[in-house]
């Protein structure tokens, strides 16, 4: 009689929970999340979790298989016959391509630019958290975490990454769409991570009102997220230069913090979607 490992429980419970959920998934629109980690049992158990959480898992045991992964959906998604990931769990250390190589890669093309990511990772220093910041994550937890944490981590990126209810704005030819999730600079696109489009989209819509780094923090990232106020200045660094002429509108005032201050007679505007 073959005796199962408490891994091979889990791998073995994932699989029949994975196949009983299949049809449901697809029938009620579950968000579906791509865990990329080398450890293959530690998959298993956040792939377990995130299906009984509701949601549709898959997983990468390398930054390239994701890469492929995340290519295949996005195209499938294009022509309706599948849906594309609306969440990267990320790992950095993997042989190969690191965690932090595909984020960068992702956050290059404009199809993949909007998939938040959750970097899972024993690099715990506060500068390896401000460089996975600075390539656009929406979260940093390290190793070893509480599965409930992860879950609950998840469960606050998604709800930010969903909320539509905010208004349209604008400010010349600087618009934001909430709808749709897209900035566009005078008529083209700006690719904008979540962080950086919740953060222009506050300060553009309190225009001229001064934010301290730490109301930043309070206001636009999640309350569970703990980064420090250096985050507020890498985010504001690297959306500056994917906002063309407007990031002279995002201005420092030393010792007080940021504003996004109007530089004309022009002033932004609200109109319901």
């Amino acid at each position: 009689m073959t005796l199962f490992t408490a891994n091979s429980r889990i791998r073995f419970a994932y699989l029949v929970c994975s196949h009983n959920f299949c049809n449901f998934a697809h029938d009620m629109n579950r968000k579906k999340i791509l865990v990329v980690d080398d450890e293959r049992d530690l998959c298993d158990i956040l792939c377990f979790n995130l299906t009984v959480a509701g949601y549709e898992p898959e997983a990468a045991y390398s930054a390239e298989e994701a890469w492929q992964k995340i290519e295949v959906a996005t195209r499938l998604d294009s022509t309706r016959s599948g849906k594309r990931y609306s969440l990267l769990l990320l790992d950095v250390m993997m042989p190969g391509m690191s965690g932090y190589e595909l984020a960068e890669r992702l956050k290059q093309e404009e199809a993949t630019a909007h998939i938040p990511i959750i970097f899972l990772t024993a690099k715990d220093t506060e500068e390896d958290t401000l460089k996975g910041f600075s390539l656009g994550a929406d979260d940093y937890v390290t190793k070893p975490f509480s599965v409930r944490e992860v879950m609950a981590r998840v469960k606050a990126v998604l709800n930010r990454t969903h909320d539509d209810k905010r208004p349209h704005l604008t400010h010349e030819g600087l618009a934001i769409d909430n709808a749709s999730k897209t900035v566009t600079i005078d008529g083209g696109d700006a690719s904008l991570t979540r962080t950086e489009f919740d953060l222009l989209y506050w300060l553009l819509a309190h225009q001229g009102q001064v934010f301290s780094r730490q109301q930043l923090l309070d206001n636009v990232w999640p309350p569970d997220v703990v980064v420090t106020e250096r985050t507020v200045d890498v985010t504001i660094t690297r959306m500056r230069k994917k906002i063309g002429p407007y990031a002279a509108c995002i201005v420092a005032r030393q010792g007080f913090g940021y504003c996004f201050e109007v530089k004309s007679e022009t002033f932004a505007t609200a109109k319901d979607i």
